[in-house]
């Protein structure tokens, strides 16, 4: 019976991590009958079984779970030794993966990328942009971009740039044939641009005034799904838009646009790169957050300061952000 690989260790823990062979082959850039081998291999070498397969999930055995605890942070260390000689050298290489919707993606191509790209040509950047929010680490990224308060509670975040204020917004053709509204309730009497957001829901506007919170379900013809277009809705005069305040400022401005409601409309933090707090930090991802941190220092933080392209989908408001 011949000792484990550290190949087949490897292979195992990405199994153990994300819960499919599908994605673990993925993961390490093998074929999946090449890691159903190796898992095969390590439990015929081990004499154990680590793994229940089905046809729709993986999961430990207790076995599994024991060797997986105590491979986890040999492993991490491992990996951390072997990128701080890599990162001594000056030679940083590897791959980063980063999911985020078009929006925060676009930003980063603007913003922290080019840079990224410049100091550390060895990296691999693998960015995914999808509108809904995913389990990064089922999904076997390294890191994501969301709304700070669309980051899961157990996961390290870092502000990309300020908060973000979302506003309500008319043109004037719209506000002269009916009254503005003075309260939140007051929508029930307009027509509102309404949002879909990725999960298929409508999204329920959110107001907040000296610890009044409240939620409306804004009522409207219109459903869009891309800041943007309700910013370009509004323009026509089709009704009272909810927007982040970048997609609407060069409309009001010009004075395409006015707000209503201004003193019901809070701020919400900005967006921020986020990765589990409880696993090693692969040395490209410190060198990303490094390369973030460096910019903020130079500009007045990373949000955008226009709007995105037209085909960008809605920045997603708050706590609604689960599709």
């Amino acid at each position: 019976m011949g000792k484990p690989t550290l190949s087949d260790l490897r292979a195992f823990m990405a199994v153990a991590e994300h819960r499919s062979f599908r994605r673990a082959a993925d993961f390490l850039g093998i074929a999946r009958p090449s890691l159903s081998h190796a898992i095969r291999g390590l439990e015929d070498s081990l004499g154990v079984r680590l793994l229940h397969r089905t046809t729709r999930s993986v999961s430990l055995t207790e076995a599994g779970e024991r060797l997986l605890g105590r491979l986890d942070p040999v492993m991490h260390g491992l990996d951390a030794a072997l990128e701080e000689v890599t990162g001594e050298q000056g030679n940083l290489q590897g791959q980063l993966r980063i999911n985020g919707n078009d929006a925060s993606v676009e930003l980063l191509l603007r913003t922290v990328v080019p840079e990224f790209l410049t100091r550390y040509p060895g990296v691999e950047l693998d960015i995914v942009a999808e509108g809904r929010l995913v389990d990064i680490v089922e999904q076997g990224f390294d890191a994501g971009i969301r709304l700070g308060e669309a980051v899961p509670k157990d996961m390290v975040a870092v502000p990309l740039g300020p908060d973000i204020r979302f506003l309500a917004v008319a043109s004037p053709r719209y506000l002269a044939a009916r009254p503005a509204p003075e309260v939140p309730d007051a929508l029930a009497r307009h027509q509102c641009i309404r949002q879909r957001l990725p999960s298929g829901k409508r999204y329920r506007w959110e107001f907040s005034k000296r610890g009044q919170a409240l939620e409306i379900d804004a009522p409207g013809p219109l459903t869009l799904d891309s800041n943007p277009l309700m910013v370009a809705a509004a323009i026509e005069g089709l009704g009272i838009a909810y927007v982040p305040e970048p997609y609407a400022r060069a409309a009001l401005d010009d004075g395409r646009l006015v707000t209503v409601l201004e003193d019901w409309c809070p701020r919400i933090p900005g967006l921020s790169l986020y990765f589990p707090g409880n696993r090693h930090v692969p040395a490209s991802l410190r060198a990303f957050i490094d390369t973030i941190r460096d910019l903020r220092e130079r500009v007045e933080g990373l949000a955008p300061s226009m709007p995105l392209r037209q085909s960008a989908p809605a920045v997603q408001p708050r706590r609604k952000r689960k599709g």
